[in-house]
């Protein structure tokens, strides 16, 4: 069906075309025209982490990370359960384009839906001849958080346990056994198809509050109509809660978290901030995944940091000290009933300062930004 609304017309030109270098330049360009970055968390330029990853010498892979293990962060699934070769087209693209030698898919074992969605249409395009057979392969994660982290993943996929690298060398010169390896969000694959058939404009064009580009938040908490929506780069919290239908019912908007338990919690007060890229760090956040979780009068902002840190505590790989005894020390402290802030403070600085990955380092901003904004509570 796919196929016959038009689907991998824009694969099988690209990999008919007789200039490989030039086309290469071409679809770069397309990219980085369109503003397309990592839609995973990081954020990078797409166009130029392909380029990056290019200018390696052979053989090279291309690992699409699938975990999506942040709570509140369901996107990917939406996607893929409704427009799987959306995505595999556009995996695919991005496979030519480093000329991979190789593709794996690293999914959460928590998505038994899309696993078999994705088997089966593999399956498929094995059958259609449109890849070889074992070129594309599905890797099933077994719940850890930290693979998450495309270190951890690559660690996971060569089938070790999932502990960050120490960087550098970065995953694009030394990733999946020892090569050069290209890591991709499945949204981002999903934009790259659309971008390349529809063109840049699909995304430059669209502009909300000085910003650029179309955002998939996905929407939870006390809202009327949680569930993921594609909305403008620019848009806000309060933006996003309506279209998510507004409050529930008796439920006044106190707190929201931008990004899920990693971006902490922001005030009802805070609610003219484009929720996009780059627009959150001077508030001590970010936008990640944006998981878009909304709390309400019936929530303490303490309750919800410290449930926020139990995750963390329990999903720390326990590699580096800072992490996996901070994060049990934080536990500990919030739950006195009054919090030792001068202690905290200090704890904070030493997780973000010293852990070796994002995990360690984004962990403390549930408790600072506690502390910052919901100072009455705690």
């Amino acid at each position: 069906a796919y196929r016959a609304a038009g689907g991998y017309a824009t694969l099988t030109d690209l990999r008919a075309t007789p200039n490989a270098d030039a086309e290469f330049e071409r679809v770069q360009q397309t990219l980085l025209d369109a503003g397309l970055r990592g839609l995973g968390g990081a954020g990078f330029p797409s166009g130029r982490k392909w380029g990056f990853v290019r200018a390696e010498p052979g053989p090279r892979y291309l690992a699409v990370n699938g975990d999506e293990g942040e709570p509140g962060t369901f996107k990917d699934r939406y996607y893929l359960e409704r427009t799987p070769h959306l995505f595999l087209e556009g995996m695919l693209i991005a496979a030519w384009a480093v000329e991979a030698a190789r593709c794996f898919i690293y999914m959460r074992d928590e998505y038994p839906a899309v696993l078999e969605i994705l088997a089966t249409e593999i399956a498929a395009l094995e059958s259609a001849g449109v890849i070889e057979p074992g070129y594309v392969e599905l890797r099933r994660g077994a719940g850890a958080y930290i693979c998450g982290e495309e270190s951890a993943m690559i660690e996971s996929i060569e089938g070790k346990r999932g502990l960050p690298r120490h960087r550098p060398p970065f995953v694009a010169q030394v990733g999946i056994f020892n090569r050069p390896t290209l890591v991709n969000n499945i949204e981002t694959l999903l934009w790259v198809t659309r971008i390349l058939r529809e063109g840049p404009e699909i995304l430059n064009t669209v502009e909300h509050n000085g910003r650029k580009g179309l955002r998939s938040y996905s929407v939870s908490g006390r809202v009327k109509t949680p569930g993921v929506y594609l909305l403008p780069a620019g848009s806000t919290i309060t933006d996003i809660i309506a279209a998510a239908g507004g409050m529930r019912e008796g439920h006044v908007f106190k707190a929201y978290q931008p990004g899920g338990p990693s971006s902490g919690l922001l005030p009802a007060s805070m609610n003219d901030i484009p929720l996009d890229f780059d627009t959150l760090q001077p508030h001590g956040t970010f936008i990640g995944s944006a998981a878009v979780v909304v709390l309400s009068d019936h929530d303490r902002a303490r309750d919800a940091a410290l449930n926020m840190l139990r995750f963390f505590e329990d999903e720390s790989c326990g590699q580096c000290t800072p992490c996996r005894v901070g994060c049990e020390k934080a536990v500990k402290l919030m739950q006195a009933d009054t919090w030792d802030q001068p202690l905290l403070t200090e704890l904070c600085t030493a997780m973000a300062d010293a852990s070796i990955c994002g995990l360690g380092q984004a962990a403390p901003n549930p408790i600072r930004l506690t502390m910052k904004h919901f100072a009455d509570e705690i």
